[in-house]
């Protein structure tokens, strides 16, 4: 009985040199993080630099906030610190230091964003988040350049013709700047010219407040659209109309290409992607000829 159970716990030089094999890996899968530790030297964390990322974050969550519309603190300070200022691209510190609120000078910035400028003290005052109070303390302090008060601009009652103005002829539209004139421009050559004014709500930018701003010192003359010949028109050419996307300029090819050419818009009635709506809008830029 001895024998067997001798024979049974008895092992191998072989699987004794196994064994002690298995028992040194253990032992350094162990010890390793301890060595690693030893030779590795921590990096000494530069926190200025840390502070600065924190601030410029601070910053860009600032700007993101007034341009995304949101509403901000009505609080203002107790005591506000009235100094000259030049009301164009003052930062929000700065605007809250004269006693604005928070909320006051995301409105502000926001009118930024969008393209606005003040040209004249009166300008201040035409924010609507602006009380009289306020404008009444500011209206002492305001100090617009000379320069920026001659900025050449339509003369009262004077109407700019969307479809024939350049981005510089834009620009003389009171509430409109170099990079909105600039925006319309594209967006009108996109398109073919515009046929309704109403269209500059299509423009990225241009909300119910900035178009109430504009839409009496503009006009449109349909006449001077430019149509697109959609019985020529390549995919490539069409590609780029705002109001059609990829599939429909596809459908709109391939329809013509199975079917022979459009006598009028009731023939794309039959494209099943194009609805009523779409149909509308497109309308007043076709030519079927």
């Amino acid at each position: 009985m001895k024998a067997q159970i001798k024979k049974y716990l008895s092992i191998t030089k072989k699987e004794w040199n196994g064994l002690v094999v298995l028992v040194i890996l253990i032992a350094g899968v162990l010890a390793a993080p301890y060595i690693y530790q030893l030779f590795r030297k921590d990096n000494t964390i530069n926190l200025k630099d840390f502070d600065k990322a924190i601030a410029q974050l601070s910053k860009v969550e600032d700007q993101k906030s007034y341009a995304e519309g949101k509403p901000g603190s009505d609080d203002k300070i107790t005591h506000p610190v009235m100094f000259p200022f030049n009301p164009n691209n003052l930062s929000m510190q700065q605007w809250e230091q004269l006693g604005l609120s928070e909320h006051q000078a995301n409105v502000i910035k926001h009118y930024e964003v969008k393209g606005g400028k003040f040209y004249s003290k009166e300008d201040v005052k035409k924010i609507y988040a602006i009380t009289a109070d306020d404008y009444k303390r500011l209206e002492p302090f305001i100090d617009i350049p000379k320069a920026e008060y001659t900025v050449k601009k339509a003369k009262p009652g004077e109407i700019i013709e969307l479809n024939g103005a350049d981005s510089a002829k834009l620009t003389e539209i009171r509430g409109i700047g170099p990079s909105f004139a600039v925006r319309i421009a594209r967006y009108r050559n996109r398109l073919g010219g515009f046929y309704d004014k109403e269209q500059l709500k299509e423009i990225f930018g241009v909300d119910s407040l900035k178009y109430a701003e504009i839409k009496d010192q503009v006009s449109v003359n349909p006449a001077k659209v430019n149509r697109i010949n959609i019985n020529t028109i390549s995919f490539d050419q069409l590609r780029i109309f705002p109001y059609l996307g990829y599939k429909q300029v596809n459908a709109i090819i391939q329809y013509r290409v199975q079917h022979g050419n459009y006598a009028s818009i009731a023939d794309m009635k039959n494209i099943a992607i194009l609805d009523e709506g779409i149909l509308s809008k497109i309308e007043p830029y076709l030519n079927f000829k």
